[in-house]
């Protein structure tokens, strides 16, 4: 990448950080130079879903019933545990309302919600024992979440049923206004390096679990299934390699209820799946300031595609945990729009500030339609929510390589395009081609500390750029 942008500078000058493209008067290149959409077919052929034996295991067998009212708990818990022990199979939910706790999966287990089940979580925060897990970034001992996985391989998680966490009829919300103390703790134990096992949280303490967090695990597959109503995070990998989420529903109200979060994860295949979020459709972490740095493993080789987004904040989103750092991430062929109850705030949303550190490089995405968009369409910010005690040392993050072709946005109630880099660490190397953004209130992108910016085929409200 780096060799291409300094033979493109030969022929192209710079002006105050922007670098104005009108393609005819640049010469044909002798060769044309490699795409970063030429690495997607070898991304995707080490993403491979697993598979399972045939054998099945329907919860009924273990004692469940689906009832609305039986808590489940033990029969799940015996089912995946049966279920292992054979070296594999479906642990099956039949038709039915199966209220349960938290459900671990193990090694070669694939949950399958059928056609007419509801898993449904209970309310009882005393359902969900303390686990080995990350909460916004940073490794913790905390509540379960709602299902959970740790350095298991060959799991999954597949539909057509539904996943109800009941995050509005539980605790969760009331825990928004109460979680400040612990968040503030948790953030100062690692600036101060304790050892995980010493984040002690969970019951009396008001850090809210996901939906799913898959730990340290390798070869998933999540597909088919609907969830609704999660207290926190939807999907949530962390440490993983080989993931595939694929043709789910997200439905969420309220805060912090992201609908698919890897992780410091590699290799990660987000297809066809609908997001309808009272937060981030898909938010790519890494990690948090020194806890992040500390872990040091990035996400990486991440492609999103044929996806639709109707929540809102960013429809991909990268951080704001990103201390790790976040590279090749390929977004494609996905529509954004107005939903039910929201309005998208930005299409793409790079966010990280000061305390970070870590890279966020190689962030390409084109053939986005999308519309009624509420703030930026297209916002990378160095300066995101740098608020509240300041635990830990400034470490600069870098943000550089982004690339967004093809996108056609109507409707956007700021700018099109915004760059807000740091007057230390600037921006580098962002590229808007072969894009149309029409009824733009405000036509002129916002560009600060941002170097090697370039627009090619631009036009907003109907002017190049």
């Amino acid at each position: 990448m780096e060799t291409n942008r300094r033979d493109f500078l030969k022929v192209a000058g710079t002006t105050a950080g922007v670098t104005l493209l009108p393609g005819s008067f640049l010469p044909a290149p002798a060769t044309a130079a490699a795409s970063p959409w030429d690495q997607v077919p070898a991304i995707l052929a080490k993403i491979v879903p697993p598979t399972f034996p045939s054998a099945r295991f329907d919860v009924t067998a273990y004692g469940a019933k689906g009832d609305g009212k039986t808590k489940n708990t033990e029969a799940f818990r015996k089912a995946v545990e049966a279920c292992t022990a054979a070296g594999g199979g479906h642990v099956v939910v039949p038709e039915g309302v199966f209220l349960t706790g938290a459900i671990t999966l193990l090694s070669n287990v694939n949950l399958v919600v059928s056609e007419g089940a509801t898993i449904r979580f209970s309310t009882d925060p005393g359902d969900f024992p303390m686990v080995h897990t990350r909460w916004q970034g940073i490794e913790c001992m905390n509540f379960s979440s709602f299902i959970y996985a740790r350095k298991a391989e060959n799991i999954a998680i597949t539909g057509p049923g539904l996943i109800d966490g009941q995050g509005p009829s539980g605790p969760w919300f009331d825990y928004d206004a109460k979680r400040q103390p612990d968040w503030e703790e948790l953030q100062k134990l690692a600036v101060d390096n304790r050892p995980v096992a010493e984040r002690r949280f969970g019951m009396g303490h008001y850090l809210k679990p996901n939906m799913i967090t898959l730990y340290e695990c390798r070869n998933v597959l999540v597909q088919g299934v609907r969830l609704r109503n999660s207290a926190m995070w939807n999907v949530h990998p962390v440490l993983c390699t080989n993931v595939t989420v694929r043709d789910i529903f997200v439905h969420s109200r309220g805060a912090m209820v992201d609908g698919c979060d890897p992780e410091a994860s590699q290799y990660v295949h987000i297809t066809g799946c609908r997001f309808d979020c009272g937060d981030d459709g898909i938010a790519i972490k890494a990690g948090r300031d020194a806890d992040g740095r500390r872990v040091g493993v990035a996400s990486e080789n991440i492609v999103i595609e044929n996806c639709s987004f109707e929540g809102r904040w960013g429809a991909l989103t990268v951080g704001s945990e990103m201390s790790g750092g976040v590279r090749n991430v390929f977004f494609q062929d996905c529509t954004v729009k107005k939903g039910s109850s929201y309005k998208p705030f930005h299409v793409l949303y790079i966010k990280t500030n000061k305390r970070r550190g870590g890279t966020v490089e190689n962030i390409h995405a084109r053939r986005i339609k999308a519309t009624d968009v509420d703030r930026e369409a297209i916002m990378v910010t160095l300066n995101y929510s740098l608020t509240g005690p300041g635990f830990g040392p400034i470490v600069n993050p870098r943000v550089q390589n982004i690339t967004a072709d093809g996108f056609t946005v109507d409707g956007v109630r700021k700018t099109a395009v915004s760059l807000d880099g740091l007057s230390e660490s600037h921006i580098r190397n962002v590229a808007i081609s072969n894009s149309t953004f029409t009824n733009v209130t405000t036509a002129k992108p916002g560009i600060r500390n941002a170097d090697g910016t370039t627009f090619t085929n631009v036009r907003i409200n109907g002017k190049k750029v």
